[in-house]
């Protein structure tokens, strides 16, 4: 019985009230089916469970949205090699953001947005070289080009709206 109030206080149905909050919206976001509100949703999910609930959890949360949209069908199929990439960049992002937000919010956002576009910009172009055919080459390029940059630090603006208005 001891161990069940342990493992069940209020703070940690919170965190795993919230964690599933994220996790759905994260779930859902790719039936949008439009890159810049499903990265902009996602990235703003990625934030706030970086701030609500920790590096750790964030971590966590980086590596359901390219799989979820692999499956939903918003990341085509042909993208498929550049999953690694898009969690790696998702890890960068909230790493980078959680080790700079406490100096400055927007530090820490515009510094992972930065970092996570490159890694997939240069990532994207060596596996487009390699693996795809170049009929759909310049499409899955601009892909992961500006449009990753964008949808980062939209929703960098939208997680910081947000977590401003939770913690009043």
């Amino acid at each position: 019985m001891e161990l069940t109030k342990t493992i069940l206080n209020r703070d940690s149905l919170i965190k795993l009230s919230q964690f599933s909050l994220f996790l759905v919206v994260m779930v859902f976001a790719p039936l949008i089916g439009n890159q810049l509100i499903t990265g902009s949703i996602v990235n703003a999910m990625l934030l706030i469970s970086t701030m609500t609930l920790g590096l750790s959890s964030a971590l966590l949360l980086s590596f359901l949205p390219s799989i979820i949209s692999l499956f939903v069908g918003t990341l085509p199929v042909v993208l498929f090699p550049m999953i690694p990439f898009i969690v790696l960049g998702n890890m960068i992002f909230v790493y980078l953001f959680s080790k700079l937000m406490e100096k400055n919010y927007w530090l820490g956002a515009v510094s992972g947005s930065l970092l996570k576009f490159a890694l997939l910009f240069i990532s994207s172009n060596l596996i487009i070289q390699f693996f795809i055919k170049q009929t759909v080459a310049s499409k899955i390029a601009v892909m992961m080009s500006w449009p990753q940059l964008i949808t980062a630090l939209i929703g960098s603006a939208i997680a910081f709206t947000i977590y401003k208005v939770i913690k009043r």
